[in-house]
């Protein structure tokens, strides 16, 4: 069985670059649209990383870090925010509330892949 990764983003075209990557890498695929619809997905289900966009409505990317990072069963899971925000004030919030990396948008998808093999062996 392959590895599980978990993309959000509220984005649909973005979703299926990150997804199509990540298939194409070998990776099994679950999408979510935002935090509250990733945290529903990921209830019961095992993945081994979670890649998410900072800015979504309902909940966004940092607001979900903090709930991945308060339950028992993601507490240690990998999150790497993709978005279009480098500010190092938005890098810091982050790092704050349990983020394993950032990847700014645009990105190839080489280096998504590369950031993802430091995380998910």
């Amino acid at each position: 069985m392959g590895r599980t990764i978990l993309i959000v983003d509220d984005s649909a075209s973005m979703r299926q670059l990150v997804s199509f990557a990540l298939k194409d890498a070998g990776y099994d695929v679950i999408a979510a649209v935002d935090g509250k619809d990733a945290l529903g997905k990921v209830n019961g289900t095992k993945v081994d990383m979670v890649v998410t966009d900072l800015n979504m409505p309902n909940m966004d990317g940092i607001t979900l870090i903090k709930n991945l990072r308060s339950a028992a069963a993601t507490r240690f899971t990998p999150v790497v925010m993709l978005t279009t925000e480098s500010q190092d004030s938005k890098k810091q919030e982050g790092r704050a509330a349990g983020a394993s990396g950032w990847i700014v948008k645009p990105f190839t998808p080489d280096k998504l892949i590369d950031v993802i093999k430091k995380f998910v062996k």
